[in-house]
């Protein structure tokens, strides 16, 4: 029987453990299909061209993932495997300036922007990419929602306020930039996300059930 042809080098999409052929596998598809996205976007993204790529048994590629969603989900499970953890500076406003600055490097990166706005795209219009897509970012909103929680416990925050609500109004703006300009967000956009977050959670607005008056 062929390697390629043994079921239990073919596991599941995401459940993939570290080590072996497998996971090489894994590796090696997966940059495969982020260099296609990041070149030509979803609409160009083929099985067939991946395994080439990756230089795997298309057979492979298609038993594991089956199709391009799939792929794509799978993609974006392993970028939330591969970010980097939160910094913690000591002060709220530098957490929140070290997430929006990690954030503005990734979408200014030529491959991960790129990458990011096929990825993005895909979603609008597939279910599977867009639940993925909201892994990917509740995994990044659950690492740096400590940053806020410990800013609450030394005072620089009001007790009750939402930790996701402030980590998400800190890149929100610079995907909206990446999105509605076409222009990656520089260094001066993260820091103005920064802060602005920093001031509406001082002055309350991410506490849960605030009511603001006009």
């Amino acid at each position: 029987m062929p390697p390629d042809s043994n079921p239990e080098a073919d596991p599941e999409p995401g459940t993939l453990r570290p080590g072996g052929r497998t996971a090489r596998v894994r590796t090696a598809v997966l940059r495969a299909a982020g260099d296609v996205l990041a070149e030509r976007g979803v609409d160009r993204l083929d099985l067939s061209d991946v395994a080439r790529r990756a230089e795997v048994g298309k057979t492979t590629v298609y038993r594991r993932w089956g199709s391009v969603p799939a792929l794509v989900a799978d993609l974006l499970v392993d970028m939330a495997e591969q970010s980097l953890p939160r910094e913690e500076t000591g002060s709220l406003l530098g957490d929140l300036r070290a997430g929006a600055l990690l954030v503005q490097r990734t979408l200014a990166d030529p491959r991960r922007g790129a990458l990011f706005r096929a990825v993005i795209a895909a979603a609008t219009c597939d279910a599977r990419t867009a639940a993925a897509l909201r892994h990917f970012y509740e995994v990044q909103v659950t690492e740096w929602a400590p940053c806020v929680e410990q800013a609450v416990a030394r005072g620089e925050l009001p007790a009750g306020t939402d930790p996701s609500q402030v980590v998400r109004a800190v890149s929100a703006p610079l995907y909206y930039e990446l999105l509605t300009t076409g222009t990656a967000p520089d260094a001066p956009a993260a820091e103005r996300a920064a802060l602005a977050a920093r001031a509406a959670a001082v002055a309350g607005v991410y506490v849960h059930g605030q009511r603001l008056m006009g």
